[in-house]
C-alpha cells in the first residue's frame, strides 16, 4: 500500500443486526477507502448476521445465542471467517489487534462489560449504547481517561454537543441544551395518555429506530437517559443540562458558554450522520446523504417539556441527582417495563409505575462499584418484573 494513502480504520460492530448496526454498515458501505469491518456481532438474528458477514467479510463474527453457533459456522465455513458464540467470546474479541474502534450498539446494560474490555484494551469507542454511561458513567469515564481512550458519542444529541465543543477546549460550558422531538404523544396530558396503544407508541414522527428506543422516546425516558449520559460524557452537573422540546428535530442540541453564546448543530434527522462522524472522527467524510434545506423548514419551534405528563423524564433527573446506583436501577427497571409493555402486560402510563416501584424497593448505594452495579441491575429487574398492576391500582 502506498505510504501516502491512509489505511482504513478497522471497526468492530457490537449489535450489527440492530437499527444502529445496520445503519453503521450503510455508512461503511459508502466509505471503503476509510472504514472496514473487523468484527460483527448479534444476539440471535443469525440469518442477518450471516448475510452481513458474506458481504463485508469481517475477520470474526460472534453470535450471542450459543445454540446458533453451528448454523453460523456452517454458513461461513468456506469464507475463512472465525465464528464464536456467547458473551465471554464477545468480551475477548474486542481486544483483537486489528480493531481500531468499537461501535457499541448493543441494547441496554448488555453493552457494559464488552465496552469496559475494549477500553482496557486501548480501543476507541463509538458509543451508541447510552445505558453503559447511565449505569456506570463514573467507572467508564475514569477507565477511558486512564487508558487514553476516546469515547465518541453516536446519539444525535450527544454527537451534536461533541461537535459544538470542537475547538472550545479552553472555554468552560455554562450549560448544554438537549433537544427532544416530544415523540408521538407531544402535547398530550397525562389523562390523554390513558389507553394509548403499542402501535401508537411505536410510530415516531421523525426518527427510524428500534422498538425499545422508540418506546423510550414516546415516554421521554430516552431523553432522561440522555441527560444522565451527558452528565458523564461532558463532566457536568445535572443542573447544567436542560431539555427543550423541538418537534422538527433539526437542531440536534446546543452548548451555551460562559459568555452567553450558544452553538448548535443542525441537520436532517438521520442517524447515519452521527454514526459516520463517530466512525470517521476527526475527519468529516464526504457522503451522498440527503441535505438539509432551510426553505423546507420555514419555522423551527421550541417548547418546555411536560414533566407531569411524562413523569419518566422527571424520574431520570431525580436519579441523576441522587447518583450512586439510582441511575442503574432506573435503567434496569425501564428495560423490563418496556419489554412488559411490548408484551401487553402493562399500560403505557405503567411504564413509569414499574420504574418507581423498583426505585423504591432496591437499596440505594452511594459508591456501588462494578459488582454493586451488576447486583443492583439484577435486583431492579426482579422488582420490575414483580410489579403487579391488578394489585396496585
Amino acid at each position: 500500500m502506498s505510504t501516502d494513502q491512509p489505511t482504513t480504520r478497522g471497526i468492530a460492530i457490537l449489535g450489527s443486526t440492530g437499527s444502529i448496526g445496520t445503519q453503521a454498515l450503510e455508512v461503511i458501505r459508502q466509505q471503503p477507502e476509510s472504514l472496514h469491518v473487523e468484527v460483527l456481532s448479534a444476539y440471535r438474528n443469525a440469518d442477518l448476521l450471516i448475510e452481513q458477514a458474506l458481504e463485508f467479510h469481517p475477520n470474526t463474527v460472534v453470535i450471542g445465542e450459543l445454540s446458533l453457533l453451528s448454523k453460523v459456522k456452517d454458513a461461513l465455513f468456506d469464507e475463512g471467517i472465525k465464528v464464536y458464540a456467547g458473551e465471554d467470546a464477545l468480551e475477548q474479541i474486542v481486544e483483537m489487534a486489528g480493531i481500531d474502534m468499537v461501535l457499541t450498539a448493543l441494547m441496554g446494560a448488555a453493552g457494559l462489560r464488552p465496552t469496559l474490555k475494549a477500553i482496557r484494551a486501548g480501543k476507541d469507542i463509538a458509543l451508541a449504547n447510552k445505558e453503559t454511561l447511565v449505569v456506570a458513567g463514573e467507572l467508564i469515564m475514569s477507565e477511558a481517561r486512564a487508558a487514553g481512550v476516546n469515547i465518541h458519542p453516536v446519539d444525535s444529541e450527544h454527537s451534536a454537543i461533541y461537535q459544538c465543543l470542537a475547538g472550545e477546549v479552553l472555554n468552560p460550558i455554562e450549560k448544554i441544551i438537549l433537544t427532544a422531538s416530544g415523540g408521538p404523544f407531544r402535547g398530550r396530558t397525562r389523562e390523554a395518555l390513558e389507553g394509548v396503544t403499542k402501535a401508537q407508541a411505536l410510530k415516531h414522527p421523525n426518527w427510524s429506530m428500534g422498538a425499545k428506543i422508540t418506546i423510550d422516546s414516546a415516554s421521554m425516558m430516552n431523553k432522561g437517559l440522555e441527560v444522565i449520559e451527558a452528565k458523564w460524557l461532558f463532566d457536568l452537573r445535572m443542573d447544567q443540562v436542560d431539555v427543550v422540546v423541538h418537534p422538527q428535530s433539526i437542531i440536534h442540541s446546543c452548548v451555551q458558554f460562559e459568555d452567553g453564546s450558544i452553538k448548535a448543530q443542525m441537520g436532517l434527522p438521520d442517524m447515519k450522520l452521527p454514526i459516520q462522524y463517530a466512525l470517521g472522527y476527526p475527519r468529516r467524510l464526504a457522503n451522498h446523504f440527503e441535505r438539509f434545506d432551510f426553505m423546507n423548514y420555514p419555522q423551527l419551534t421550541f417548547e418546555k417539556p411536560d414533566l407531569e405528563a411524562f413523569r419518566n423524564l422527571a424520574l431520570a433527573f431525580e436519579a441523576g441527582n441522587k447518583g450512586g446506583n439510582a441511575p442503574c436501577i432506573l435503567n434496569a427497571a425501564n428495560e423490563v417495563a418496556v419489554a412488559r409493555f411490548l408484551a401487553d402486560e402493562i399500560t403505557f402510563l405503567e411504564l413509569t409505575s414499574v420504574v418507581e416501584h423498583a426505585l423504591s424497593r432496591v437499596e440505594w448505594l452511594e459508591l456501588p462499584g462494578l459488582d454493586g452495579l451488576l447486583a443492583s441491575d439484577a435486583e431492579a429487574r426482579v422488582k420490575a418484573g414483580e410489579y403487579a398492576p391488578q394489585l396496585i391500582r
